[in-house]
C-alpha cells in the first residue's frame, strides 16, 4: 500500500506540483507504506512511528515483517534514517539484504522492549548501521 492511498486530505495528489510532499510528509499517511530492498525485494510493510518526544525527530519506523494476517508477525525497529522514501514508486527503501532483516532484532507485537535503554538503542543503530545522537 502507499501513501497516496491514504491521502484522506489529497494532499499528495495535487496535479500542480504544489502542497508537502515528498520533503514534508504525513505520518498517518506513511504507516502501512510497503518497504523494499535495492534489489526489490518486499521486506515488509511500516506499522507505526516512534517519535522523540524532547527533540520531536521521528527515532524510528516499526517494520512488520512475516507471518500472514498479522499471526506470527515480527516487528523490527528500525532507525529511520535507515530509510528513504522511493516517490517513483511509493514506497520505502531499507537497503538492506532481506536475511539481514530476516535476522535482525525483534520483537512479537505483545513484547515490545525499553527503546529509551541505551544498550538497546546502541545495538539498534549498529546492527543498522546508522548513527544516533545521543538525546
Amino acid at each position: 500500500m502507499s501513501y497516496l492511498d491514504r491521502d484522506t486530505y489529497r494532499m499528495y495528489h495535487n496535479k500542480f506540483g504544489v502542497g508537502p510532499g515528498p520533503h514534508l510528509m504525513g505520518a498517518n499517511a506513511l504507516t502501512g507504506n510497503d518497504v523494499y530492498n535495492h534489489k526489490g525485494e518486499d521486506l515488509g510493510d511500516i506499522k507505526e512511528f516512534m517519535l522523540n518526544m524532547k527533540t520531536g525527530e521521528v527515532s524510528y519506523a516499526v517494520l512488520s515483517y512475516g507471518g500472514f494476517l498479522s499471526i506470527g508477525e515480527r516487528l523490527f525497529a528500525v532507525p529511520f534514517k535507515a530509510f528513504k522514501l522511493d516517490t517513483e514508486n511509493k514506497r520505502f527503501i531499507l537497503n538492506i539484504e532481506k536475511d539481514k532483516v530476516e535476522n535482525a532484532p525483534g520483537f512479537d507485537p505483545e513484547h515490545w522492549p525499553n527503546m529509551a535503554d541505551k544498550t538497546w538503542i546502541d545495538s539498534i543503530h549498529n546492527y543498522y548501521n546508522v548513527e544516533h545522537s545521543s538525546s
